[in-house]
């Protein structure tokens, strides 16, 4: 008749290794987390981006001038609203770029490209502020 002994428990080399698998794993599903939050955050930096130069462009079409600001899309309905910037979180970090067009007028300053207003690197290695 065979005996079943019920005091056996883990010992502590069993122990240490489900700790440290468990370890290992959580590890690397963390960094696979955080790399993936940021390619989001750069898929959606670079569709802002993207946006705002179709409605810069549009807005030069239109009236043969760019912009003077941002807001000017938003005032003459190129766009809803000024897009916050992912990586800042903020509206108010864009970074404009500017042009000096000939009118009628004479000189006027426009509105002809927006970057990233990001300190930092991409994931491929490029600054957000040169997108």
């Amino acid at each position: 008749m065979a005996r079943w002994n019920c005091d056996r428990g883990w010992t502590l080399i069993e122990l240490t290794i489900v700790i440290s698998l468990i370890t290992v794993l959580s590890t690397i599903a963390l960094v696979g987390y955080r790399s993936a939050v940021t390619r989001t955050r750069e898929a959606v930096l670079k569709e802002n981006l993207f946006r705002m130069r179709e409605a810069i462009d549009q807005y030069y079409a239109d009236r043969e001038m760019y912009p003077v600001s941002l807001s000017d899309l938003v005032t003459e309905e190129y766009i809803r609203s000024i897009p916050s910037d992912p990586m800042t979180g903020s509206a108010e970090t864009w970074s404009p770029m500017f042009t000096d067009t000939q009118t009628d007028a004479g000189f006027r300053q426009g509105l002809f490209d927006v970057r990233s207003g990001a300190e930092g690197s991409a994931l491929d290695g490029t600054l957000y502020s040169g997108w």
